[in-house]
């Protein structure tokens, strides 16, 4: 019995071997250490009025799970209410909360574009992206990272040989591993000299930028063309997404959206959590403020001990290169103190792994002065 097993299971053994001896093999681990690798930028995760909303709204008797699909008995007032809310502070017609921004992202690529439709995916766009729009049935092209005339072109080629439907542009607003922002106005007017659809991921930016953190798209919401996701696991401190549109596009996934009608409905909780770090946006405007104190700080920072610093976000790559020696100098500052985490292929392109360093309200310029300082010093010789 014990032989069958083996080698029933010997092609998976085999597998991890391989990603083992690639410097790639993954494993969990606990989190520990000066926190340089959450994505909870505005510290919401923990905040006291989170809780406080959480708690009350069990005391009020609010549901600790849905107990269903949205189309069933799973509609919740509290989903509702959030949905109402979200579409109001996005500027949006209408919002739609699913329980993640990667079954977000799957969903609407598989549901909304149709057979013989286009997809046009920046180069880097999350993981996610791509599973839904392969799930999909509309064309699928990649076009290059950030680079409207790389969209445009891609567009113009695919009406030569005889395209016919409607375009969807993809991108991130921005990019989670390089910490770069896309040329948003560009592809928008893209979009609108092509009749084209314009899908983008706030799930970086919700929170941290734009008026009150409303994101990077604040400014184009309400745009009949304009699909948008709001991750709310990362800066709102909870977890789920919500997916804003127009009210046509929100009952269409309603409707036909299938990881939305089979899946039973985010925790009531978790939207009660959702409205309430929204409410905080508005109220307390200053966690916003901080955090881009503390980034400018942290690049100024880098500047002075001669780190180089690609971009201005929250997101911070220190890029090392080889698998094994971006593992081994996470590794060393994990033992210092620090929790700051390695990144390898595939996540990354080959030949750039690297530290993925991020900013949030949960350090201070103390933390970020002797994190820095300990990365100078553990890479003696190696400075980019």
């Amino acid at each position: 019995m014990n032989a069958i097993k083996g080698t029933k299971i010997a092609r998976y053994a085999g597998a991890l071997r391989a990603l083992k001896e690639e410097d790639r093999l993954r494993g969990l681990k606990a989190r520990a250490g000066v926190d340089f690798t959450s994505n909870d930028y505005l510290a919401l995760a923990s905040a006291p009025r989170m809780k406080q909303a959480v708690s009350a709204a069990l005391e009020a008797g609010t549901p600790i799970g849905a107990g269903g699909s949205r189309l069933l008995r799973g509609n919740c007032e509290e989903h509702e209410r959030l949905e109402a809310d979200a579409a109001k502070f996005f500027g949006a017609e209408a919002a739609l909360f699913f329980g993640g921004g990667y079954v977000a992202n799957f969903a609407v690529l598989s549901t909304v574009p149709q057979r013989g439709d286009l997809l046009v995916l920046d180069s880097l766009v999350h993981a996610s992206i791509h599973e839904g729009a392969r799930a999909g049935r509309a064309d699928i092209r990649i076009s290059s990272h950030n680079d409207p005339q790389s969209v445009e072109s891609t567009i113009r080629d695919w009406r030569a040989e005889g395209g016919l439907g409607r375009v969807w542009i993809v991108a991130e607003s921005l990019y989670s591993m390089d910490g770069d922002f896309a040329p948003l106005e560009d592809l928008v007017a893209i979009a609108d000299r092509h009749d084209a659809f314009l899908m983008v991921d706030e799930a970086h930016a919700t929170g941290v930028y734009g008026e009150q953190g409303r994101g990077l798209t604040a400014a184009y919401e309400g745009r009949e063309n304009l699909l948008v996701l709001h991750t709310c696991g990362k800066a709102l401190g909870a977890s789920g997404a919500l997916v804003t549109a127009s009210g046509v596009l929100r009952d269409f996934m309603i409707n036909r959206c299938r990881p939305f009608i089979f899946a039973t409905a985010p925790s009531p909780l978790m939207a009660v959590a959702v409205r309430e770090a929204l409410a905080i946006l508005r109220e307390e405007p200053e966690r916003q403020r901080n955090l881009a104190k503390l980034v400018a700080f942290t690049h100024r920072e880098m500047g002075v001990r001669g780190l180089r610093s690609l971009q201005q976000s929250q997101i911070v790559p220190y890029i090392v290169g080889d698998n094994a020696r971006a593992m081994q100098l996470a590794s060393s500052l994990q033992a210092r103190g620090f929790d700051a985490r390695g990144i390898r292929p595939p996540t990354v392109p080959p030949g750039t792994a690297r530290l993925r360093i991020s900013l949030t309200l949960n350090v201070g310029e103390d933390d970020v002065r002797a994190m820095l300082n300990a990365l100078v010093e553990e890479t003696r010789g190696e400075i980019q």
